[in-house]
């Protein structure tokens, strides 16, 4: 039942944002259109050349995270959906945990194994062909909080076993 009520606010989370995203286009879009059209964001990072990266979370029931780049003239020059195995791919061992929350938003999940002395962050994606296969995507932090290992598996909330 969990998994459904799960997939239902995916679904629905996902079909929202499409709609927003259609009505943003890249340098023509401002800063106010997109708090408009997505509300206040998760964070604000600091981005290149005065450039402001806005983070819009979908994270625990939804299987996408944004990062909407705002440039100094105020207007949007890029917007971004990360949670992708493309960009998993670039996490490596000893990168610090601030760096990969950067890249990817906030965590569903983040769990400590204090026996082990290593952090668990979860993120809920999207995978295969047609994106309809839901993946947990953890990446396990030492006590210093730098990556030791990442990895991928199916999501047990929505998985039909």
């Amino acid at each position: 039942m969990f998994g459904l009520a799960v997939l239902g606010s995916t679904l629905l989370m996902t079909a929202c944002d499409d709609q927003r995203i259609r009505e943003l286009e890249e340098g023509v879009a401002t800063e106010g259109d997109v708090r408009m059209k997505f509300g206040e964001p998760e964070k604000v990072w600091d981005g290149e050349n005065g450039a402001r990266i806005f983070e819009y979370n979908r994270q625990p029931a939804g299987a996408k995270n944004y990062m909407i780049t705002i440039g100094p003239d105020g207007k949007m020059t890029a917007l971004r959906q990360v949670l992708a195995p493309h960009v998993f791919a670039k996490i490596e061992p000893g990168m610090p945990m601030e760096t990969v929350r950067r890249m990817l938003g906030k965590p569903m999940k983040m769990t400590p194994y204090e026996l082990k002395n290593v952090w668990h962050y979860d993120w809920r994606y999207m995978d295969g062909p047609n994106g309809s296969d839901a993946k947990i995507f953890t990446v396990v932090f030492n006590s210093d909080l730098k990556v030791l290992s990442t990895g991928s598996v199916a999501d047990p909330a929505l998985s039909p076993n």
